[in-house]
């Protein structure tokens, strides 16, 4: 594999993936990160180059150094021939097999190659599967990327009409300060590596929220560093009220201003959130999310 590492390859690399989305919409909305300040370290690698088969996602060296961290251990990968991700997976050192780490993609067809080389590894698998839900404007992307991405405490939300109609709640960027906040009422979270990573999305990527009458987040939403908008919330006493419906009007609406791609999956039994979000203007994709948590046998998944 080849690391990808100048700037006008990169470039190159992110508008060829857009002619791919939505099944590149992971290693896209990593890209994007990579090109727009790179804050949480990660590098690209491709098979050949300028033609290519397979991108993966990972993160630089330096920031894997806790073997039991799969929130930091993430890879992400596509693949235009996915039936021979098997051969680059087994026969390549761009995998830390020692450690306990996840694969994301939105190509079931990886899969197969990815159980086949983790076997070989004596490494478990643990696949699980989401509804991949995209707005009509992503599947349109130009891929242009002219517009520098700086933290969201830099280029600020654009002005709150909500707060004037109703004066006891007000939308806000999520302050880092409300990361165990955020880690307490997340299902994959509630952990202390849960609540580093969290504290990363916030303070380095675009967050939102809607303050109560107490000052405090009652709603909130954030993303990751492929681009997926997740980790969305509201507080029992505030739900069916149309808060995080105004938190996601208004994120959105940033995110488009900023040419800030994104996107969002959804269990596929949980009924009430895919049709929130459709009502919010997302659809279900053509294909799906999925995860792949791998960890060695000697060490306990937990």
């Amino acid at each position: 594999m080849i690391l990808l590492n100048n700037s006008h390859k990169l470039l190159a690399l992110y508008k060829s993936l857009a002619r791919s989305i939505p099944e590149s919409l992971k290693v896209y909305g990593s890209v994007y990160h990579i090109n727009h300040g790179n804050p949480f370290n990660m590098e690209v690698l491709v098979d050949s180059w300028p033609e290519y088969q397979m991108v993966i996602i990972r993160p630089q060296k330096q920031e894997m150094t806790d073997d039991m961290d799969s929130y930091t251990n993430v890879y992400h990968m596509f693949s235009k021939e996915p039936q021979k991700s098997q051969e680059v997976l087994k026969n390549c050192e761009i995998i830390n097999w020692k450690q306990r780490f996840q694969i994301q993609g939105l190509q079931e067809s990886l899969g197969k190659g990815i159980k086949a080389a983790a076997f070989s590894k004596s490494v478990k698998v643990e696949h699980s599967t989401a509804v991949l839900l995209v707005t009509e404007d992503i599947l349109k992307l130009n891929a242009s990327s002219e517009s520098k991405f700086g933290s969201c405490a830099e280029t600020g939300h654009p002005d709150d009409d909500f707060e004037s109609e109703t004066p006891n709640f007000k939308y806000a960027q999520l302050a880092v300060s409300y990361s165990g906040l955020v880690n307490d009422n997340w299902k994959r979270g509630r952990n202390e590596r849960s609540l580093r990573f969290i504290k990363r999305c916030i303070q380095d990527l675009p967050a939102a929220c809607m303050l109560g009458p107490e000052g405090v987040p009652v709603s909130w939403v954030t993303m990751d560093p492929s681009c997926e908008v997740g980790m969305a919330y509201s507080m029992e006493k505030y739900r069916r009220t149309g808060n995080m419906a105004r938190v996601m009007v208004r994120y959105m609406k940033y995110l488009r201003q900023k040419n800030i791609p994104f996107y969002l999956s959804v269990r596929e039994e949980n009924e009430y959130s895919r049709r929130f979000v459709r009502q919010l203007g997302f659809f279900e994709a053509s294909c799906e999310w999925h995860q792949w948590i791998c960890y060695p046998q000697n060490l306990v998944p937990f």
